[in-house]
């Protein structure tokens, strides 16, 4: 199943999307500025962004130059104009392709699968990435190192692997089983929730100037943990 997030300002061209792109492997998000895209992307797990340029609030240009701080997702540019300039902008900003409406259905779909095998078949759907910054925090994960407001902070092997994971999905919320079943490679027991949260609880007395009022590592109740910063 294939999540496919369609953000233009304009619903009739959000439904028209739909209509072309629907199939039993697609399941449609929605977002009407670049806000909600960038919101919609952090809480879902999205496989392709078809995303307009001029919207209001925020602009596609802006919110794919934002999306590209945490997310490599294939991102299609929407646009009425047909300027060099505009395709140049968005390309260099990060943008996997362009296409110019009005639309063609069959382009749009072709484009959009083309999209979809190179990110998962080719092995782009993976960033690979040997650091990560939130706020504060600097964690390299070649030299297996994190600093804390530039002191160095001593993880065991586990609570490195769980942070490193919580800061690669940045404001995302990610649950004990997902953590538990990347960090530990099985599936999760019964009742080994209880060693997810040990870790976290470990892992913010380490990172935190207040582990009860966290700035960057934040319990979401009933669902999981995100990074924020």
């Amino acid at each position: 199943m294939y999540n496919l997030l369609i953000c233009d300002d304009e619903k009739d061209i959000v439904n028209a999307l739909k209509i072309y792109l629907a199939g039993p492997d697609i399941k449609f998000f929605e977002a009407f500025n670049g806000r909600e895209a960038i919101e919609c992307i952090k809480e879902n797990e999205i496989h392709l962004v078809l995303l307009d340029v001029m919207m209001p609030e925020m602009d596609g240009i802006t919110a794919l130059s934002k999306i590209r701080e945490f997310s490599n997702i294939p991102v299609i540019m929407l646009s009425a104009k047909s300027e060099e300039t505009d395709k140049i902008l968005g390309l260099n900003v990060g943008a996997d392709d362009y296409i110019t409406k009005p639309f063609f259905p069959v382009e749009v779909t072709a484009r959009v699968r083309s999209a979809l095998r190179r990110y998962f078949e080719l092995g782009s759907r993976v960033a690979k990435k040997e650091s990560y910054v939130i706020g504060g925090i600097e964690l390299d994960d070649a030299a297996k190192t994190l600093t804390v407001d530039g002191e160095e902070v001593t993880l065991t092997p586990k609570e490195f692997e769980i942070l490193k994971l919580l800061m690669a999905k940045r404001g995302r919320v990610v649950s004990p089983k997902e953590i538990y079943e990347e960090i530990w490679q099985e599936e999760l027991p019964y009742g080994s929730e209880r060693t997810v949260a040990v870790h976290i609880r470990h892992i913010r007395e380490k990172i935190e100037i207040n582990p009860n009022e966290p700035r960057y590592l934040k319990v979401v109740w009933g669902q999981g943990y995100k990074m924020e910063g």
